[in-house]
């Protein structure tokens, strides 16, 4: 059982977990807004499209129910009773769904360049190490120059090692063989290198 809450535990604190509740809560709001723009301002604009037989209305009517009017006494049809395809709401959903999906993009993507921005602002040395760059007269600009060049190296470095320690393989073999070629006869070596 400590097992299991541990990894929970693990889980619940990753990073992503949290982004995701929070993209979760924004997204659950942002959609709350673009239904409410999108029912109450594009719907009745949409509507407004004639369709057919003097309907207000992207609809096709499937099965239709008629009813009276008690004020000009016609024979008019009755939608709450009838079987209809809503045209309207059809593309309502799909222009809600571009609206949203436009939004979380907008967010996500000044979520990502903020967070960018603070990574490239960070200095990778220790306090004490960025304490006594600037007592030696280097600027903020100066310090995150040498942290640059520091990391580099350290990378460079880094590789270096992994490869001296990298097992050798028929490659490193044929490699040493063909340079200790070049310098006991050239004309060999040039001909390995013709048939390689």
């Amino acid at each position: 059982m400590k097992k299991i809450l541990k990894e929970f535990k693990e889980f619940i604190t990753r990073g992503n977990v949290v982004d995701l509740a929070v993209g979760m809560i924004i997204g659950a709001a942002f959609t709350a807004i673009v239904t409410a723009l999108v029912n109450g301002v594009f719907k009745p604009l949409i509507d407004m499209i004639p369709m057919g037989d003097g309907l207000q209305g992207l609809i096709t009517v499937l099965r239709p129910a008629y009813m009276i009017d008690e004020v000009t006494g016609k024979t008019v049809l009755d939608l709450s009773n009838s079987v209809y395809i809503d045209w309207g709401a059809f593309i309502m959903a799909i222009v809600n769904f571009l609206l949203t999906a436009l939004v979380l993009f907008i967010i996500i993507k000044a979520i990502n360049t903020v967070r960018s921005g603070f990574a490239a602002g960070k200095i990778d040395l220790d306090k004490a190490e960025i304490k006594r760059l600037k007592s030696e007269g280097m600027n903020t600009k100066q310090i995150k120059a040498y942290a640059e060049q520091k990391a580099k190296e350290e990378a460079e470095k880094k590789a270096a090692e992994e490869k001296a320690n990298a097992p050798e393989t028929t490659d490193h073999i044929l490699n040493d063989i063909r340079e200790l070629l070049k310098a006991i006869n050239p004309e060999a070596a040039a001909k390995l290198n013709e048939n390689k």
